[in-house]
C-alpha cells in the first residue's frame, strides 16, 4: 500500500507549469499532497490565479518569493516541466496522487479506531472510508436525463440560428452547419494548390460574423499572412507586397480593408511549433475569453513538433491528430487543421484527392470529423475551361453529407469567393 507518490506529484505540477490553463480542471487540493515543497509550490499557484495570472514557470517563482530556495529554486521548477512528455496523462498522475492521499488517511483512521475500538468509533471509521471513495469524483457530470433536457431546450428554443460557426460561404454552411463545436476539421491539398489561402479566408467569415479566429502558422510568419488577409479583402494583387509598389487604389483598398481587420478578434501566433505550445495558448484563450465563439485553425499539421518523438512518423502524426480531436472536444470548439498530400494523387489519371492520399497517417481519417480536399483542375492544366474555379470536397463528414462545393479563387488576391460558382454536388 503506497502511502506516497513523489512521481505522481511531480508529474501534476509540471503539468501546470507546462499548461496553465490546467490549474482550473485538477480535482486535487494542498492536503492531497504529500511532499511540504509540492504544498508550497500549490499554495503559490493557487494565489497566482486567485489574483488573475495565468500561471507560467516565471509566475511561480514570483508568488514563491523567498520560499523558492526551500522548493528547490526554479531549477527544480524547470526539470519538473521538463519530466512532463505529455499533459493528456494529468488525469491519470491525479488519480495516483488521490490513492496515495486515500491510504494515507485510511491508515491514519485505522489507528486511531485501533487505539480505541467501540461500535461508535467504528461507525465513524465506516463512514470515513466512504467518504474517500467520492474523494476527486466530479460531482457535476451529466446524466442521460441532463442531456435529454438540453436537446429538447435546443429544439424548442432555437432561434434558428445554425449550432456552428458560418463561415460566410453560403453552400459550404449549408453542407456543414458551419463549423460544428468539439469537431477536427482536416484542410487537406497539395502544396501551392490555396490551403493557406483558404484557411485565411475562412478565419476572415468567422471574424466578420462576431467570431474569434486563432491561427497558428508553422510555416509564415505574421506579417506575411496579414498582407494576403488584406490582399484578398482589398483586392490587391499578392505580388505587389514583394515590389511595394502600389496603385492609388491600392492605397485606399488597403487602408479599408486594414481598418476592417483590426476591428475583428483575429489572433495569429507564428512562433508555437510544438502540440503543447499550440494546445496551452488554445486553452489560455478560450479560458480568458469563455462566450466568445472560438476557432483554431493551425497550418500545417505535418510541421508540428509531436510531444513525444517515435521511431515512426504516421505514429507521430496520429497522436497529434488524436490530442487535438480531444482539445476540441474538452475545449467545446472546431479545430482546423490543415494538412499536406501525398505526391500519389498526382501519378492518377483523376487528381482529385481521395482518404487514401492524406499524407503520413490513417489516422487523420479516423481522428477528423470532416474532411475538406481542394482541388483546382488549373493547378495540374493551364489550358482549362475551368480556370478560377476550386472544388472543396467534402469527403468525409461524420455528422453530415459529402459532396463538392465549387468556388471561384482569385490567385491574384488570396480571395475565395462564392456567388454563381457556389454550387454544391451532394455525394449522399
Amino acid at each position: 500500500m503506497k502511502l506516497e507518490n513523489y512521481e505522481a506529484e511531480v508529474a501534476v505540477l509540471g503539468a501546470v507549469l507546462l499548461d496553465g490553463s490546467l490549474f482550473q480542471q485538477i480535482t486535487v487540493q494542498e492536503e492531497h499532497f504529500y511532499f511540504a515543497k509540492h504544498k508550497t509550490i500549490y499554495q503559490a499557484m493557487k494565489q497566482a490565479v486567485s489574483q488573475g495570472e495565468f500561471i507560467d514557470i516565471v509566475v511561480v517563482t514570483t508568488f514563491l518569493g523567498q520560499a523558492i530556495e526551500a522548493v528547490g529554486g526554479t531549477t527544480y521548477l524547470l526539470e519538473m516541466a521538463e519530466s512532463v512528455a505529455s499533459t493528456e496523462s494529468i488525469t491519470q498522475h491525479e488519480r495516483l496522487m488521490l490513492d496515495a492521499y486515500r491510504n494515507r488517511k485510511t491508515r491514519e483512521y485505522v489507528l486511531q479506531y485501533a487505539t480505541a475500538p467501540n461500535e461508535q468509533a467504528l461507525d465513524r471509521l465506516i463512514q470515513r472510508l466512504q467518504d474517500f471513495q467520492t474523494i476527486g469524483v466530479d460531482k457535476t457530470e451529466k446524466t442521460t436525463y441532463d442531456y435529454l433536457l438540453e436537446i429538447t431546450d435546443d429544439m424548442c428554443f432555437s432561434d434558428g440560428v445554425s449550432s456552428g460557426l458560418l463561415t460566410t460561404y453560403g453552400e459550404l454552411d449549408a453542407m456543414t452547419g458551419g463549423f460544428q463545436r468539439g469537431d477536427l476539421i482536416i484542410i487537406a491539398a497539395r502544396p501551392s494548390v490555396g490551403k493557406t489561402a483558404f484557411s485565411l479566408n475562412l478565419a476572415a467569415g468567422i471574424c466578420k460574423n462576431g467570431g474569434t479566429a486563432a491561427i497558428f502558422s508553422l510555416e509564415m510568419g505574421t506579417k506575411q499572412l496579414l498582407q494576403r488577409v488584406i490582399s484578398a479583402e482589398g483586392l490587391i494583387n499578392s505580388q505587389k507586397w514583394r515590389r511595394m509598389t502600389f496603385s492609388q487604389r491600392d492605397y485606399e483598398h488597403a487602408l479599408r480593408a486594414i481598418g476592417e481587420i483590426a476591428d475583428w478578434d483575429l489572433r495569429i501566433y507564428d512562433q508555437k511549433r510544438t502540440v503543447q505550445e499550440i494546445r496551452a495558448t488554445i486553452r489560455k484563450l478560450v479560458y480568458k475569453q469563455p462566450t466568445k465563439k472560438h476557432v483554431a485553425i493551425i497550418d500545417y499539421l505535418q510541421l508540428i513538433t509531436p510531444a513525444v518523438k517515435m521511431n515512426r512518423r504516421d505514429l507521430e502524426i496520429g497522436e497529434i491528430t488524436r490530442e487535438l480531436k480531444l482539445l476540441a472536444m474538452e475545449l467545446n470548439i472546431p479545430i482546423v487543421l490543415l494538412s499536406q498530400l501525398s505526391r500519389g494523387v498526382d501519378s492518377r489519371q483523376d487528381k482529385r484527392p481521395m482518404m487514401s492520399d492524406l499524407r503520413d497517417s490513417g489516422n487523420i481519417e479516423q481522428d477528423a470529423d470532416v474532411i475538406d480536399f481542394l482541388y483546382r483542375d488549373d493547378y495540374y492544366h493551364r489550358d482549362t475551361e475551368q480556370a478560377e474555379q476550386i472544388e472543396i470536397i467534402i469527403g468525409k463528414q461524420r455528422n453530415g453529407p459529402t459532396g463538392t462545393v465549387r468556388m471561384k479563387f482569385q490567385r491574384e488576391y488570396g480571395r475565395f469567393e462564392a456567388g454563381k460558382q457556389d454550387k454544391v454536388v451532394i455525394s449522399r
